[in-house]
């Protein structure tokens, strides 16, 4: 019975993302948030049942990954995505961080390669003496590596070597995003643990928070993503802080100028000032923001700035998944580099316009579709890859 549950709530899901693509949406800014540009990543297909009645189950579209599935767990462990879904939840009530450091964990991941955990990897196919992606730049200030461990020990304890270090974080991430405030959406499991890691492909394939729009979106469709996919993934630094070291060039040394980021405002620039000013201290704040990428030192600080914060004063907005993000945007108030320039690309400042003047939902339902994406690609199976028994494998 709980098994029929469980599909029928993820049938509802399916139902409702497929039904929101026909539904138009008006006239102004929100009518260009139309869907019949996109192909649904699963189809829902209705077979006839022993009993007469029609069961429906989930299956992937040819553009989607092949070989995972739902519910793959579901006669090995089936418990898997209860404990998943339980421990995060222990997590969160600890660690409302936990959220933004998962959703910019996991994007890391998927980023290089698929998402294949091949991020969590102290070592390459056991050469401790080759270079790993956490040793990478644009990982050094990635969090949350503790947690997808503490996951992976429960389920050990009830499940050993079946679930793969690679679905923890594809599930623990979706959790953290749910517990966030942030939209479900079906996960498909059956992922296999890479034993390489991909030290030169993180230090040149993941998005820079200098980057302007063209190399941005270059970056993103050369994993197959749209340009309202984009914008609409990086709408997860609504969560979390924005860490000081990738501010401070803005403040001081702008691409090398020794100048400010002339783009930035006065009054906009001298409140970044206040909050990341480091009055001749070591500049080692952290980065804990999603998707925010380069970081410059491996020595954690506490300072951060939320986008949530630049629009409290002024807007009422919530600090989970709505839409401040996109309103920080229009009010040229972007934290980063790369967040600002949605506006300098008439096809992306469409979508962040679109974005903001919505009540949330259709940028919410963009995340989640992104995700799912986002969660297929290039994923291992069983015939490519493995189970690891430890996800970090401490060198």
């Amino acid at each position: 019975m709980s098994a029929m549950k469980g599909w029928a709530f993820a049938l509802v899901v399916i139902f409702s993302v497929l039904l929101s693509w026909s539904i138009p949406r008006g006239e102004s800014e929100r009518a260009f948030l139309s869907f019949s540009s996109h192909e649904p990543l699963v189809k829902v297909v209705s077979l006839a049942s022993a009993d007469g009645g029609q069961d429906f189950f989930m299956e992937m579209t040819d553009s989607a990954a092949t070989n995972i599935e739902y519910d793959f767990y579901r006669d090995t462990c089936p418990e898997a995505e209860t404990i998943v879904r339980s421990t995060m939840a222990q997590i969160y009530s600890q660690h409302k961080n936990v959220s933004a450091q998962l959703l910019r964990l996991f994007f890391h991941d998927c980023f290089i390669q698929g998402c294949d955990a091949s991020v969590l990897l102290d070592h390459s196919n056991g050469n401790k003496n080759h270079s790993v992606e956490k040793q990478a730049v644009p990982n050094k200030s990635l969090k949350g590596f503790d947690k997808i461990d503490q996951i992976k020990e429960v389920l050990e304890n009830v499940c050993p070597a079946v679930v793969s270090c690679a679905d923890i974080l594809a599930l623990a991430t979706r959790d953290g995003v749910v517990l966030a405030g942030g939209p479900f959406y079906p996960l498909f499991t059956g992922r296999r643990d890479s034993a390489r890691s991909y030290y030169d492909e993180a230090m040149a394939e993941i998005p820079k928070p200098d980057d302007n729009i063209t190399q941005t979106l270059h970056l993103f469709s050369l994993r197959g993503f749209t340009d309202r996919e984009t914008v609409s993934l990086l709408g997860g630094h609504n969560i979390g802080k924005i860490g000081c070291e990738f501010i401070q060039s803005r403040l001081h040394n702008f691409k090398g100028t020794r100048k400010p980021d002339p783009t930035v405002s006065p009054s906009f620039l001298n409140e970044m000032r206040v909050f990341c000013e480091d009055n001749g201290n070591e500049k080692t704040p952290m980065a804990s923001s999603p998707m925010a990428s380069r970081g410059m030192n491996e020595k954690p600080a506490p300072r951060g700035m939320p986008y949530f914060q630049q629009l409290s004063s002024s807007v009422s907005s919530g600090a989970g998944f709505d839409t401040h993000y996109y309103q920080s945007l229009l009010r040229g108030r972007g934290l980063l580099f790369a967040d600002q320039q949605l506006m300098a690309n008439e096809r992306t400042a469409r979508l962040v316009r679109a974005y903001a003047s919505d009540d949330g939902s259709t940028f919410r339902m963009d995340f989640a579709r992104a995700m799912m994406k986002m969660s297929n690609l290039n994923a291992l199976t069983g015939s490519q890859g493995q189970v690891r028994l430890e996800c970090t494998l401490a060198g």
